[in-house]
């Protein structure tokens, strides 16, 4: 993964940033699309994972397609990203996506 995009900001805060209608300001597109996602809106962070190159986009992409349910199509963007299909939740790896982009 790349380095932080928001320095500072834990990933409670980042959680508790999901009550409000827009993303905190200053977000790079990874933690955008994660935010996005965070809120429901799958297609708002489906499309900005497909504008990101990447082994972060396509890792986000993968987490997507398997949140999705579309396993062969998430198995294609873990392998792309360099990772392996998780074994956890989707809800923790979710979390560990944002940690890790934070």
């Amino acid at each position: 993964m790349e380095t932080s995009y928001l320095s500072g900001m834990t990933l409670p805060e980042f959680i508790a940033s999901l009550q409000s209608a827009e993303p905190p300001h200053g977000l790079q597109p990874a933690l955008t699309a994660m935010w996005w996602d965070g809120k429901g809106d799958w297609d708002m962070a489906h499309d900005i994972a497909q504008e990101m190159a990447g082994s972060t986009g396509s890792y986000i992409h993968a987490y997507l397609h398997r949140k999705e349910g579309d396993l062969g199509n998430a198995a294609y963007w873990y392998s792309r990203a360099g990772r392996s299909l998780p074994k956890v939740s989707l809800q923790e790896e979710w979390s560990q996506i944002v940690a890790e982009l934070l």
